[in-house]
């Protein structure tokens, strides 16, 4: 706390509230994450559109969407970065605009590489920016108490985004078309830029905070991983080396793979067109994604809350197997309720997987390097979306359907909810003085 009166006015938060201000903070993350994921996620839909219009292939419009997961993982790291340098305000402002300038272009758009050009590169880097390095990286600053809660919550914002903006991307192209519906994706970006320039802030201590229960006894994450403060303290960094060097980032890594690949690239992308195929309505069928969305949000939510309270790995592992299990009863559901079931049960596992991951990143390496961390972790994420996507679609244009994708992802899951559990639950030993970002081979 500042004894100073100048410099507690200076330091005082922009908008004056009766609690911690990182929960406004947490807010306007929230809604620059929910509002890129609802962009980025929203190609799924432009499937059957693209095809009746320009008579484009499955494959061809799903390879474009495996790049926009591709660029939106490989743009991951560099954002960590960004984030841990220059903080998450100037990162959130950057990323908008890019998403901004990406979309407005579709009103013009009628070739393949413009398509191309558009929604695979554009908004794909500038989704990037505002995925899950940023919630990561907000809600391990900012909480050291309820820091589960609050990643669950940050958590839940992809799931959101896309439970408000796909059916009413799917409703605005079925009542005034693709083209005037696109625009409709940006409206909340560019309300949003002005409210993260004025009230965001990157850290607690440029307004005299501390963290969120900083100093409290049992504050941090109590599930059988070390503290933040036990693990790498806030001012200690870390090689890329010896991340690389760990068992337990690779196993991150390996499971957020197949993350990836089960849920933005075979779900996300898939699942709409998979229920078209079987004579659901469009805007039903987005509708259904619409409910994933919202049990996701009590699922993440969920999530976060019990790796405050059990060993996130274990929790991982379970999310795992619950997503497998759903993955292997979809080819065998076809109608609208069956369907319908298959929507409750994943999506109370969809996003799960990313809270705890986030927690076990942040607990081994260190708050001040989850950006950078976290940011190569979840490129191997959107590695598998990628692949998946195309995989998926190039198995519907061969076989006629998408049976032998959804087996596929529900085996891996598996695989998934085996590797979590070989996880262990021990912090690595902190370096004994801060390296420099150029010396951590970023």
């Amino acid at each position: 706390m500042q004894n100073d009166n100048a410099v507690k006015d200076y330091n005082s938060p922009p908008l004056s509230v009766p609690f911690f201000y990182g929960w406004v903070v947490l807010a306007l993350c929230f809604l620059t994450t929910l509002t890129s994921a609802g962009v980025r996620s929203s190609p799924s839909v432009l499937i059957h559109p693209l095809e009746a219009e320009f008579g484009w292939s499955r494959a061809a419009i799903a390879s474009v969407v495996g790049i926009n997961l591709l660029l939106f993982g490989i743009a991951s790291p560099i954002s960590g970065w960004l984030l841990d340098r220059y903080g998450p305000r100037k990162v959130m402002l950057g990323s908008l605009t890019v998403l901004i300038l990406g979309v407005s272009g579709t009103i013009t758009m009628n070739q393949f590489w413009q398509f191309f050009l558009v929604w695979g590169i554009i908004v794909g880097i500038g989704a990037g920016g505002v995925g899950s390095v940023l919630t990561a990286t907000v809600g391990n600053r900012w909480f050291v108490a309820k820091r589960g809660l609050a990643l669950g919550i940050l958590g839940s914002a992809s799931s959101t985004g896309q439970l408000i903006f796909l059916p009413l991307f799917m409703a605005m192209i079925a009542y005034a078309g693709w083209r005037m519906g696109s625009m409709v994706l940006i409206v909340v970006a560019i309300i949003l830029l002005p409210l993260i320039y004025v009230f965001m802030r990157d850290d607690p201590s440029e307004i005299g905070l501390e963290p969120y229960g900083a100093g409290q006894p049992g504050a941090a994450s109590s599930g059988g991983m070390a503290s933040l403060r036990g693990a790498r303290s806030a001012n200690a960094s870390i090689t890329l080396r010896e991340v690389f060097g760990t068992s337990t980032f690779w196993l991150l890594a390996g499971s957020f793979f197949v993350c990836g690949g089960t849920a933005n690239g075979l779900i996300g992308t898939h699942l709409i067109p998979h229920e078209i195929d079987h004579g659901i309505p469009q805007v039903a069928a987005a509708s259904l994604v619409g409910v994933m969305g919202g049990l996701n949000f009590v699922g993440t939510v969920l999530s976060g809350w019990m790796i405050d309270r059990v060993q996130p790995r274990k929790w991982l592992a379970m999310v795992y197997a619950l997503r497998g299990l759903s993955l292997l009863i979809l080819p065998f559901v076809q109608d609208f309720k069956g369907l319908f079931v298959f929507a409750v049960i994943y999506g109370l596992d969809w996003f799960a997987t990313v809270p705890p991951t986030m927690a076990i990143t942040a607990d081994t390496f260190g708050r001040q390097n989850i950006g950078k961390i976290y940011g190569w972790i979840f490129m191997s994420h959107q590695i598998g979306a990628a692949i998946m996507a195309w995989t998926a679609g190039a198995l519907r244009t061969w076989m006629g359907d998408y049976q032998f994708a959804f087996l596929s992802g529900g085996v891996i899951a598996m695989i998934a909810a085996g590797l979590a559990l070989q996880i262990k639950p021990k912090p690595q030993e902190a370096t004994s003085a801060t390296v420099a970002p150029e010396a951590a081979g970023v």
